[in-house]
């Protein structure tokens, strides 16, 4: 009689712990990748009346007999299957579209790590990427050139941060020579120019038609023919043209395209490079001899330290130079060279690199959000706040960085909601709600059953 009593009442207490899950997965069903909680059930030990028996003496074998003793709690386990996407406008605002788990920490020196879904972070004071309780967002570092280290650190977006003026160093020739012009007709276009301390600068190109030896009209010489700064509208000094001499021929071929430049055939070897010293510009420096004297350059040899040298080393900066019967179009096109700059903006893409934008139009990246993952993600523990922390059966986090090796893209403006189902979650209330009534059916029908017996003495 006392067995069924205690058998409803182990079913009172294990359905009451599946309310419990259920409850909390219903509380945190707008919670920032928010994992729900599933409960099953197992029975408990059984009371065996009498133990089964072989075959024998003609009669045939019987079966063990047991009677139940309630049941318990067989597994709380959590999901990790993925939210849904909620678009927020807010850069900081993180998902991941697959496996992985941001990773942050809360000491200086990142030994203790966690890891979250939950990508709602934000920026404090010093431009640190961190979360709602101030843990930092772990990422790798990239140096000064944008390129990326293994060194682990918080993601900062510094506000201060800048970039260095970067000097001219290539320009392609793109557009048409005008095959009609007459000899020794020229042409002039140009293009703006940087020195390394991001001065301005118009730089001008004339190209002049000239008979070569064939007399076919397919030969043309480049010359600079001056370089304006910009600020003041002046015309500077140039120290020396082009290289070598101070013209470069260019000669085309019957369809019109480059054949050779200089003594260089494109078509076996690469076209000459060539320089342009810049002499007499504001903010150059001249190197200084031992007794501190400024040096004056006399060749293109480097001298200076704010100089633009534009190299051909491929075919590239005239391939898309040709000479046909149409309008005069040629021009020079610089490649790169900024000013400086600071930074206005940032963005973050699917690799979860910080790309900083700058008011002198540079992109330069600033850091990566670093992605960790686990050989069994339901061994993970959680500890409050949305963390997890790795444990023995959870296996050891591997590292990574978004859309590579198994690792989900990271999507900017964008948050992981909770991947709680309402409409499961109400079902398995209902049904939890209905064995608990059972249950405690059994418990009352067994102190009925109880009270008969006590009844017998009267």
């Amino acid at each position: 009689m006392m067995r069924s009593m205690y058998a409803g009442v182990s079913g009172l207490r294990t359905h009451q712990s599946k309310m419990d899950v259920i409850g909390n997965n219903i509380a945190n069903v707008n919670t920032v990748g928010f994992k729900k909680g599933q409960m099953t059930f197992q029975e408990v030990f059984s009371q065996t009346m009498r133990g089964a028996s072989a075959p024998q003496d003609g009669r045939g074998g019987t079966n063990p007999m047991q009677v139940g003793l309630g049941v318990g709690v067989g597994s709380i386990n959590t999901i990790h299957t993925k939210g849904s996407a909620q678009p927020t406008d807010n850069p900081t605002d993180l998902m991941i579209d697959g496996e992985g788990f941001f990773v942050v920490s809360d000491d200086t020196n990142f030994e203790n790590k966690y890891y979250t879904r939950a990508g709602n972070f934000s920026l404090d004071r010093d431009g640190n990427l961190v979360t709602a309780d101030g843990y930092k967002v772990l990422g790798y570092k990239f140096d000064e050139d944008g390129k990326a280290t293994s060194e682990i650190g918080g993601i900062q977006i510094n506000k201060s941060e800048s970039v260095a003026a970067i000097a001219t160093s290539k320009i392609n020739f793109k557009g048409n020579l005008d095959s009609r012009l007459e000899e020794n007709g020229t042409h002039k276009a140009d293009t703006i120019i940087k020195d390394s301390l991001g001065n301005s600068y118009t730089i001008t190109f004339k190209f002049t038609k000239v008979l070569d030896s064939q007399n076919d009209g397919n030969t043309w010489k480049m010359t600079v023919d001056r370089v304006t700064e910009q600020s003041t509208k002046k015309y500077t000094e140039i120290a020396s043209g082009i290289l070598p001499g101070d013209e470069l021929e260019i000669q085309f071929d019957s369809n019109g395209k480059v054949r050779r430049i200089g003594n260089n055939d494109l078509k076996a070897t690469p076209a000459p490079e060539f320089e342009v010293l810049l002499q007499g510009l504001s903010g150059i420096t001249f190197e200084k001899d031992g007794d501190g004297n400024d040096i004056t350059p006399t060749s293109p040899s480097g001298t200076f330290k704010n100089i633009s040298i534009f190299n051909s080393e491929d075919k590239e900066t005239y391939s898309n130079l040709k000479q046909t019967a149409n309008d005069m179009d040629a021009k020079p096109y610089a490649q790169d060279g900024n000013s400086s700059g600071k930074l206005e903006g940032f963005s973050i893409d699917a690799k979860g690199v910080v790309l900083g934008v700058f008011t002198n139009g540079a992109r330069k990246a600033l850091g990566q959000i670093m992605l960790a993952k686990f050989d069994n993600p339901m061994g993970l523990q959680k500890i409050g706040s949305n963390f997890f922390v790795d444990t023995r059966n959870s296996g050891e986090p591997q590292f990574g960085t978004g859309g590579s090796s198994g690792y989900g893209a990271v999507a900017s403006s964008t948050l992981e909601m909770s991947n709680v189902d309402l409409s499961m979650e109400f079902t398995e209330m209902i049904t939890t709600q209905r064995g608990f009534q059972a249950n405690s059916r059994i418990i009352t029908t067994s102190d009925e059953m109880l009270q008969e017996l006590v009844n017998i003495k009267r």
